[in-house]
């Protein structure tokens, strides 16, 4: 049975609007994952998968350690309800937050905050003063792992951290060894021009060559950097962790020696996005599903809603994409619509109104913020209906 029938006989009983995993591609892109990681421990990033069972389902595999979380009030939640070793990849500057993390032995035994200045510090230490008793808290330090060129010119890479050198992260680490009721645990550093940017585009050879270099080379000095950089905060105290990486660089990231895990949230669900890399071939598990409500033109229908962009840099890439049946396409002049979308294509002639079409999102996340609950295909049978984060009453961003 290919996939269009297996998922259409799996949610016969569902009406569209709705989404699903197929929980055996899901698991196959897992152990891909693992077999990349080469033995180093996997962190889930929470923000690409935003649905607890889900996550539990991950870490009850071989080769899962710990969650990435997006925010403290995520973390927080998390905590609560049984997961452990929550590192909250971003700064935080909710003070509830931070005095409630204060105040809690479990969570502050259970999350790491990240930082990557004295004012982080300084704002955190305000945020918990009237915290009595006041809790250890646990702390990571963000690095810049970008790659910059050309006597700064050129930059490729998600700007972040404030520390980019051996002298700056041993300072930080010096300050924060001062500062009574802060503690260490580990250091991150997420190359984005390598992990999150696909290594062969479609269309357009010239520029996936420029990308092959620039990563290349940026893995070439960021290895040497990195390196440096937890030698001399080692100097100053141990470490718990050093986290890199994400699903685009794990092969690569594993290679460092300074490297005790890496971070993976997307290759999960392998959306739209992760199908241009060279190194890697996912099964696209997390789909939606959308139903066909009108017949425009005999090479023409539209269905239902459809307007689920990603976030990032406009343009069409972030645009989900109509999956089966194969061969559906946009309009130039409508492309994803708020509330219809129409498309065009052979495909279309054989669609009836009630017919599904069903789509891949650009990212991996963000569809849940779309939907309160994924169906959980196995086969040809949904297994388990699990709430999203949006379907818990959870909208943390």
């Amino acid at each position: 049975m290919d996939d269009r029938r297996r998922y259409d006989t799996a949610t016969t009983a569902l009406e569209p609007p709705f989404a699903i995993l197929d929980l055996a591609a899901m698991r196959a892109n897992a152990a891909d994952l693992v077999r990349r990681a080469a033995g180093k421990p996997i962190r889930v990033a929470s923000k690409s998968i935003r649905c607890r069972s889900v996550m539990e389902r991950i870490l009850a595999m071989d080769g899962f350690r710990g969650i990435m979380a997006f925010t403290l009030p995520e973390a927080l939640w998390l905590v609560e309800r049984g997961f452990t070793d929550v590192l909250v990849a971003y700064p935080t500057a909710d003070r509830h937050a931070l005095a409630a993390l204060a105040g809690d032995a479990r969570a502050a035994e259970e999350i790491t905050l990240t930082i990557d200045s004295t004012d982080h510090l300084d704002y955190i230490e305000n945020a918990v003063t009237a915290v009595h008793p006041r809790l250890e808290l646990r702390l990571s330090m963000d690095l810049d792992a970008g790659y910059v060129a050309l006597g700064g010119r050129f930059r490729a890479g998600a700007l972040r951290s404030t520390i980019r050198e051996p002298e700056q992260a041993a300072d930080l680490a010096a300050d924060i060894a001062k500062r009574p009721g802060f503690r260490l645990a580990g250091l991150m550093a997420y190359e984005g021009q390598i992990a999150g940017v696909g290594d062969d585009p479609p269309g357009n050879a010239a520029f996936a060559r420029v990308i092959r270099v620039m990563q290349s080379l940026s893995a070439r000095e960021l290895i040497l950097r990195r390196g440096g950089i937890v030698n001399a905060v080692r100097q100053l105290c141990d470490l718990e962790f050093v986290n890199g990486g994400g699903t685009g660089s794990i092969e690569r990231t594993v290679r460092e020696r300074a490297i005790t895990e890496v971070a993976a949230g997307s290759g999960f669900f392998h959306p739209r996005l992760f199908d241009f890399y060279r190194a890697f071939t996912g099964h696209p598990a997390a789909l939606f599903a959308l139903p066909v409500v009108r017949r425009p033109a005999v090479d023409a229908v539209t269905v239902l809603g459809g307007g689920y962009l990603a976030s990032g840099r406009p343009g069409t890439s972030l645009l989900p994409q109509p999956y089966l049946p194969a061969g559906l396409r946009y309009t130039r002049d409508e492309g994803a619509g708020e509330v219809q979308t129409p498309l065009l294509g052979q495909a279309a002639q054989d669609l009836r109104v009630g017919d599904r079409v069903w789509f891949r999102h650009a990212k991996a996340g963000e569809m849940c913020e779309r939907f309160p609950e994924l169906h959980l295909v196995d086969g040809d049978t949904v297994v388990e209906t699990a709430p999203t984060y949006r379907g818990e009453g959870r909208t943390f961003l």
